[in-house]
């Protein structure tokens, strides 16, 4: 069970996320998107969705640090483990706190505003159960470490973080996984289990980065003969950048 769980999912849960993000791009391009419902309610959504939002970015980072710099790099760094465990222990909370009222809010809203929950699928309902469990436990786990910071299984640099790193190398430490607690395999199934439903799920506007929105203005003008209104030259600056109608003009 052991070989299967730390030696096998990992792998279906990175060919779920690879393969379906490929699948969701190539087949259902016009599916790809929050599907938001800003236009039935958005004060809830304003509150909420930022919270959310920058919270699970944090969340990430957060993750991403723990899981992939070795703990030999930071103590080379000077970073003592007290201090890294203080660092990630009060930087998770707040994020947890902010991740956990925002998706509250969200999911309040959804279950509140009739048209909201209207278009609610049973595929959103799926996503927001696990979403909220992988938060859940991702807390929870925090809380414990702050309670107890020298407590066993806590730091989870000697376990968890060198399981993560071996399964990119293709040679997953499962051992080091079995010594995590309890805590740590709930947390790391559901997660995976989240990856796994990512690409079929809304959660796969994850991957798209409008980047050249950072470079148009919000809005374009254009006269109805299509001469330009104003600018001369400088009419080209403002053209869309990274669009097919960008290209024509």
């Amino acid at each position: 069970m052991n070989v299967f769980l730390w030696g096998v999912v990992p792998y279906l849960a990175l060919i779920s996320v690879i393969g379906g993000t490929i699948w969701r791009f190539r087949y259902d391009k016009f599916g790809w998107t929050t599907r938001s419902s800003e236009l039935y309610e958005a004060r809830l959504l304003r509150i909420g969705s930022p919270l959310f939002h920058y919270g699970v970015l944090v969340v990430i980072a957060g993750h991403a640090v723990g899981l992939v710099i070795p703990e030999s790099w930071t103590n080379a760094l000077g970073i003592s483990e007290s201090m890294y465990h203080w660092a990630a222990a009060v930087g998770g909370i707040l994020a947890a706190v902010a991740t956990l009222v925002g998706v509250a809010i969200l999911i309040y809203r959804r279950r509140t505003v009739g048209p909201v929950f209207a278009a609610t699928t049973t595929n959103d309902k799926l996503m927001y159960l696990v979403l909220v469990s992988a938060l859940v436990a991702g807390t929870y786990i925090t809380v414990v470490g702050m309670i107890d910071p020298h407590g066993p299984g806590v730091d989870y640099r000697q376990t968890v973080a060198p399981w993560f790193r071996s399964i990119f190398a293709l040679h997953p430490d499962i051992s080091a996984m079995e010594a995590a607690p309890l805590r740590f395999h709930i947390h790391v199934l559901i997660g995976m289990l989240l990856f796994i439903l990512v690409p079929f799920t809304r959660l796969v506007h994850m991957f798209t980065a409008p980047l050249h929105y950072l470079f148009r203005p919000y809005i374009v003008y254009r006269s109805r003969d299509g001469k330009p209104t104003s600018g001369g030259s400088h009419t080209e600056a403002w053209a869309p950048i990274g669009t097919k109608d960008g290209a024509r003009r």
